[in-house]
């Protein structure tokens, strides 16, 4: 299997979970194709699942011990919490970058970095709420602009007359 399969853990709205393997695109017209444990390639449709997790190995299948973060995150982006259509709560960091937003759903990094979960894709057809907690790191202030020396001064410093 090529090295751009990662392993994924999809847990489906009716609590049922599939193990297996995603390519790069993984989302091809509103569906999840995936090759499950037997080699089978699978389609999902985006409104059955809860979430993608792309997982270090298959033997967890319990999902996330900690769903939300204990202090405030270090790593930099967008803090965020979702709510599920049933009410579950998770939180996660986002990348603080419109071109990382798709229109299929959201992919975050879980709260527990050291766990099995390395990072979710949740559909926003699961999503009910998306809450930004906080925006972590980035530029402080205005970025400094150099003095533009192709523009022809008009008035000098004492020059101005009534």
């Amino acid at each position: 299997m090529a090295s751009t399969h990662k392993k994924v853990i999809v847990r489906k709205l009716d609590r049922d979970t599939v193990s297996g393997y995603v390519g790069p695109n993984f989302i091809v017209n509103d569906k999840l194709e995936m090759l499950n444990a037997a080699g089978n390639v699978v389609s999902i449709d985006l409104k059955d699942i809860k979430g993608v997790y792309f997982v270090r190995a298959f033997n967890d299948t319990d999902g996330l011990v900690r769903k939300t973060f204990t202090t405030r995150p270090r790593t930099e982006g967008l803090w965020v919490r979702l709510r599920f259509r049933d009410n579950e709560v998770v939180e996660g960091m986002m990348p603080n970058e419109l071109t990382q937003v798709t229109a299929e759903g959201f992919l975050i990094n879980p709260p527990d970095a050291r766990s099995n979960t390395q990072r979710i894709f949740i559909p926003r057809s699961a999503v009910s709420q998306l809450t930004v907690l906080a925006v972590i790191g980035g530029r402080k202030g205005r970025p400094k602009t150099a003095k533009d020396t192709a523009q022809v001064a008009m008035f000098e410093a004492g020059e101005l007359s009534h």
